[in-house]
């Protein structure tokens, strides 16, 4: 069965060792599964324990006190806490509740002045007090490794170590979700996932996990398990990393299945492109190895848009929230 490589990052964030060596290794994950784990990421354990354990006192809090943070509460620019069931895949309600966070913006950003999607303030809960340090803290730490990861990513594609930062992610939109799976019922019984099979939409996902099991990925040879390692995070590409290298890379294809017992949670932090940035493809790759859009989880080629990575994204959220986004253009329309 296939196995997802550990890549030690640390010769990119500064330690010992050969940062060249890295980059080839970045490259070769990329272009065989899309997925990967990093360590050596220099992101203290002891911030990771902190907010596993503040999460998991939000989550044992009573449904009426979560939901004064509601995501409904946060307009457009889509923060906040969805219960069990409001989030969809492909149509499918996901077994999972969740807190929804991003870059702090204060109202006299010109994005958030604008009502433009994905942009504004948090929503923090009451209880835990400490969430919302521990949560902005661990939001700069993943920024930073994101920007460590894509920095070897480029030089593994030939560009220069600054390639992202200087035509991508600049100012990149950052998205961070809190997952609280609950013990879920065999698939059969249900035919519901803790999340379905889905890609996801920016340039690179960093997953932290507990101890519990339960992502999957697909891979020519079937599904194969991405079980938890100690002092690691799951790296995948999201849709632009395809679109980017003209299918050279792939987003590939994962879910989610909770089949402990137990609760289980994760904490899924993107980087994406800036808001404004059109991801097009690079010079130095040739024809799109485009597959069909018909066998896409979404029927939808990542090469076939046209427009801004704001426009990309906005669409894929309101197909996962259709209710929410059906309140909030009504609410835009009376304003």
């Amino acid at each position: 069965m296939a196995r997802l490589p550990v890549i030690d990052i640390a010769p990119l964030v500064g330690g010992v060792g050969d940062p060249i060596a890295v980059s080839a290794e970045l490259d070769h994950a990329c272009r065989d599964m899309g997925f990967f784990y990093v360590v050596g990421h220099g992101v203290d354990p002891a911030l990771q324990a902190r907010l596993d354990v503040l999460a998991r006192e939000f989550f044992a809090l009573p449904e009426d006190e979560k939901a004064e943070i509601a995501m409904a509460l946060a307009g457009r620019a889509w923060r906040g806490w969805f219960g069990v069931g409001a989030e969809l895949t492909s149509g499918t309600a996901d077994l999972k509740e969740g807190i929804y966070f991003g870059a702090e913006l204060g109202p006299d950003h010109r994005r958030v002045a604008a009502r433009v999607a994905l942009h504004g303030a948090n929503l923090f809960p009451r209880r835990p007090s400490g969430l919302r340090d521990v949560v902005l803290g661990y939001i700069d730490e993943m920024t930073r490794v994101g920007q460590v990861v894509l920095a070897g990513i480029a030089v593994g594609l030939g560009l220069d170590r600054s390639f992202f930062v200087r035509s991508l992610t600049a100012d990149p939109l950052i998205l961070f979700r809190i997952f609280h799976y609950p013990p879920a019922s065999p698939i059969g019984s249900t035919g519901r996932w803790g999340v379905g099979e889905h890609t996801d939409y920016g340039l690179l996902t960093l997953l932290g996990q507990d101890d519990i099991a339960g992502l999957q990925i697909r891979t020519p040879a079937g599904w194969v398990d991405a079980p938890p390692i100690a002092g690691s995070f799951v790296c995948n590409l999201g849709d632009m990393l395809e679109r980017l290298t003209g299918g050279r890379y792939r987003s590939t294809p994962h879910r989610v299945h909770n089949a402990s017992g137990e609760e289980r949670l994760s904490f899924p932090f993107f980087i994406d492109p800036s808001w404004d940035a059109h991801v097009e493809r690079l010079p130095i790759v040739g024809r799109p190895l485009d597959e069909d859009a018909a066998a896409r989880w979404d029927r939808m080629s990542v090469h076939g848009f046209a427009g801004s990575y704001g426009d990309y994204i906005t669409a894929k959220v309101e197909r996962v929230f259709p209710d929410l986004a059906a309140r909030s253009t009504s609410r835009q329309g009376r304003h």
